[in-house]
């Protein structure tokens, strides 16, 4: 190719495309193609405009990190739908993992593009569940602060109202009560904290609404994609 090339609503059944080549850029906007075989084999990187690509194939097959610095090239910057393409390429042979990674990086690349407010909210959801993408980050704090308020709490125990009854005190089953905001042992409300493990018992609190709302707005993202 030459210095660029222009193939905006192109349509074929394969293309064969080597970037490295076409040093001034390549333009595929809204173009339709079958199989796409896009070879980077050289050390430049020329910006690439994708937005409104599709195709049913991608080769050869590399690394999900190859594929989306690709992505990121386009001179126009965040463009979600090339994102949403090669992630429905991956999830159409099988490789969801792929395909998730895709859709994390994606909305990491949105986050660039909002307010502070929305971008400090975004940082909250991926740091807690990838943006509903990993989950099992929730649990990994759940139990890191779980063990946390066990420990506390069976150090300095927190005491229950002065003549009214109450339950055996379990640290384990009142830290999962100050952090699960849905479901009630009994343990909250039968034990007071006092002095600084009050604190400890607001932050747990804090924590637990926190995970509860980041991980609700991730399925949720998730599941409208579906």
């Amino acid at each position: 190719m030459g210095a660029g090339a222009a193939g905006a609503g192109l349509q074929a059944g394969e293309l064969l495309l080597r970037p490295a080549r076409a040093t001034g850029g390549m333009d595929l906007r809204h173009a339709a193609i079958g199989v796409l075989r896009l070879h980077d084999d050289g050390h430049e990187r020329p910006p690439l405009q994708l937005d409104g690509l599709v195709y049913r194939s991608l080769e050869p097959h590399l690394a999900v990190n190859d594929r989306l610095e690709l992505l990121s090239r386009d001179p126009d910057g965040y463009r979600p739908q090339p994102y949403q393409q090669l992630a429905t390429v991956y999830q159409s042979i099988g490789q969801d993992r792929d395909a998730r990674t895709v859709l994390l990086t994606r909305q990491r690349q949105r986050r660039t593009t909002l307010p502070w407010y929305a971008r400090a909210w975004g940082y909250v959801q991926d740091a807690t569940v990838g943006y509903g993408y990993l989950p099992e980050r929730a649990a990994v704090w759940l139990l890191a602060l779980l063990a946390t308020g066990a420990t506390v709490f069976a150090l300095h125990r927190p005491h229950p109202p002065s003549g009214t009854p109450h339950p055996v005190f379990n640290p384990v089953m009142y830290s999962l009560d100050l952090l699960l905001p849905v479901i009630d042992f009994g343990q909250e409300r039968a034990f007071q904290p006092t002095g600084p493990t009050q604190w400890i018992a607001w932050l747990l609190i804090g924590a637990g609404w926190l995970l509860a709302t980041a991980l609700a707005a991730g399925i949720t993202r998730v599941l409208s994609r579906q």
